[in-house]
């Protein structure tokens, strides 16, 4: 892939309008979903650090096999309506795309099939029992910190040594990439954090938009 293009894809809130983790909470009840939710909210505005909450989301929600699966479906059902365009004009213009999430492997896998990304996952991989029941998830997956992302990020221009890297995200840990690409567009069709609307190269709200700042 040396002297290619790569364009990098949050998830949850970018290319489907769903938070994965927040859809797994309502499936354990309203008190833990709405706690879920304000702490993705905090982590994602930049309000307290990923890795306060990574682990004890998943500790409330324990979240089964099964659970995670039909969070896949939803992703796709919720999908960006323009993602899938978008993806393979890109892929068509020399640019390789790339999944850059703090979700799940096994929740987002669905959704990266249906764009036509499913070998460029860069997500935490969730452990199960063999009754499918949730055992833990890999703690040193670097997109389960701060500044995890932008790890992934310098990884991928070590091992592809790309022409151009394209971020494109939502939210605080989508914006820490920012010094590691030459673009970070910001996006708020689903959700408006301050922070990334200020400090994003560009901003957008629309899919289409996305194409005028990469050709």
């Amino acid at each position: 892939m040396a002297n290619s293009k790569i364009i990098i894809f949050d998830c949850d809130s970018t290319l489907s309008s769903i938070e994965g983790i927040d859809e797994l909470a309502r499936t354990a009840g309203d008190d833990v979903s709405q706690q879920i939710v304000q702490m993705t909210n905090e982590a994602m505005g930049g309000k307290i650090p990923i890795e306060s909450v990574f682990a004890k989301r998943l500790e409330i929600i324990k979240p089964s096999r099964d659970a995670v699966a039909k969070t896949g479906e939803l992703y796709v059902q919720m999908v960006e309506p323009n993602a899938k365009q978008v993806i393979a004009t890109l892929k068509q213009k020399g640019w390789t795309p790339f999944i850059l999430s703090a979700g799940y492997v096994q929740a987002i896998a669905p959704l990266a099939k249906y764009l036509g990304v499913e070998s460029s996952i860069e997500a935490v991989e969730l452990f199960f029992n063999e009754d499918g029941s949730y055992r833990d998830f890999d703690r040193d997956y670097p997109t389960t910190r701060n500044g995890g992302k932008l790890e992934v990020v310098e990884k991928l221009r070590h091992k592809f040594a790309p022409e151009k890297i394209i971020m494109v995200g939502d939210g605080v840990s989508d914006l820490e990439t920012k010094p590691g690409v030459d673009l970070f567009v910001g996006f708020g069709r689903y959700a408006v954090r301050e922070k990334v609307q200020a400090e994003a190269s560009c901003y957008i709200y629309d899919f289409n938009e996305l194409l005028s700042y990469v050709f």
